[in-house]
């Protein structure tokens, strides 16, 4: 008969304490990513409140995570004017960045806001170190919106008639987004607000260099008019084009977890 050596609680902490070292140690370890500045520009007709579903989950993983609403839209839309354009709104941006003091920046436009980031990347460099482009307009100096995407037939009349000459409604129902679900499509249709004309009739001012010393990338999730294209040009320019073509245009509401990896992928 063996001699038995007594199991003290100490003996056995210190056993399944040493076990754990062992096989961590024979274990892939987790990737621990430093924290990134996210800050997320809206497209037209929306806010700040499109990225609801996105924000905590990059929150959750860390980041700190900006939504401005531009000037006019959203919970803003009671200071639209015909005076609101798309100087404006980089305007808008451009001080979130500065009165937050946010440094290295993710700057994301989706949509619409392919123009204001682009024209932030101009204005505010030193404080953006990656700019991304969600399915956005991929602008050209001395170039407005309507040059890529001019107003469907009829609807000048429409400005004139439904929005005094100076707003423009949404010529396209909450489907054409690709909010089909109709848990969203509740939530999103009543948000959706009438856009000031002026931001899409404003030439933008872009600098050859805008983009020089940043990281650049393209996230394509429609095909065809206008996004396609844009994304072939931003390929062209060198930046990193990658797809998500099975999300729908409003990807931050159809697909928000699938983006949130995406943004982190190419962010880190």
């Amino acid at each position: 008969m063996s001699d038995s050596i007594p199991v003290t609680r100490r003996t056995a902490l210190l056993t399944l304490a040493t076990f754990s070292a062992v096989t961590t140690g024979c274990r892939p370890q987790p990737r621990h990513r430093a924290p990134l500045t996210f800050v997320l520009v809206h497209g037209a007709w929306h806010g700040g409140w499109c990225w609801k579903k996105v924000v905590p989950l990059l929150r959750a993983d860390g980041h700190q995570v900006h939504t401005p609403t531009l000037t006019g839209l959203g919970e803003r839309r009671h200071l639209a004017s015909p005076q609101v354009n798309l100087s404006t709104h980089i305007q808008d941006v451009t001080a979130v960045l500065d009165f937050e003091d946010l440094h290295d920046v993710v700057l994301v436009g989706h949509s619409y806001a392919g123009f204001v980031i682009a024209g932030v990347a101009a204005q505010a460099k030193a404080r953006v170190g990656h700019v991304i482009f969600l399915d956005a307009f991929m602008p050209e100096d001395g170039k407005s919106l309507l040059d890529y995407s001019p107003l469907p037939p009829g609807f000048n009349d429409v400005v004139q008639r439904q929005g005094d000459g100076w707003r423009l409604p949404v010529p396209f129902t909450v489907a054409d987004f690709g909010v089909r679900d109709p848990i969203d499509v509740a939530w999103v249709t009543p948000k959706i607000t009438d856009q000031p004309i002026a931001t899409f009739m404003e030439a933008l001012k872009l600098p050859a260099d805008s983009f020089a010393g940043l990281r650049t990338s393209y996230i394509r999730t429609t095909d065809g008019e206008p996004f396609e294209p844009a994304a072939t040009r931003a390929a062209a320019a060198g930046f990193n084009v990658s797809e998500m073509t099975d999300a729908g245009h409003d990807v931050m509401i159809t697909k928000p977890r699938e983006l949130v990896t995406r943004l982190v992928e190419l962010s880190s």
